[in-house]
């Protein structure tokens, strides 16, 4: 049997180096066909990841530890340890998490996998399209094209 490891241990896929990261590591937790599961860790003071919303996937956000500051296009506002936010499809969907504490940040995003999926970054007007199966090219489809406005 694989060895199993828990939401409290470090052991980090990604330590945050991409710049669309801002600095929030991150693992797989769990995947199935259409469910998945990562877990993340934002420092203290750190921007998190960018802002987003899909075309194709929805999301849930469970707060672990700390309290994110959680923006949305209805503003910002500071969730607390076990706060629970679903995110639909669209532009009114868009959100991003970043830490304003001295204090880590660890949360757990589930997502359901819907191939292809497009997802939309509205702060630097870029677009990515993913799927599962192979391009022309052979390989898994990423795409990221910036949008003419």
């Amino acid at each position: 049997m694989a060895e199993t490891s828990t939401i409290w241990q470090d052991d980090w896929e990604s330590q945050g180096e991409q710049p669309w990261e801002g600095g929030t590591r991150s693992r797989r937790l769990a995947g199935g066909k259409s469910l998945g599961a990562s877990l993340y860790e934002i420092p203290p003071h750190a921007k998190g990841g960018a802002y987003h919303f899909h075309h194709g996937n929805t999301e849930l956000l469970i707060v672990l530890r700390g309290r994110p500051t959680l923006r949305t296009p209805e503003g910002e506002r500071v969730l607390a340890e076990g706060a629970v936010v679903p995110f639909g499809l669209g532009a009114a969907s868009a959100h991003k998490l970043r830490n304003d504490t001295d204090q880590p940040v660890r949360y757990i995003m589930v997502s359901t996998i819907v191939s292809p999926d497009a997802v939309e970054y509205p702060d630097t007007k870029q677009l990515s399209v993913m799927a599962l199966t192979s391009s022309q090219l052979g390989e898994e489809l990423w795409h990221m094209q910036t949008l003419d406005v």
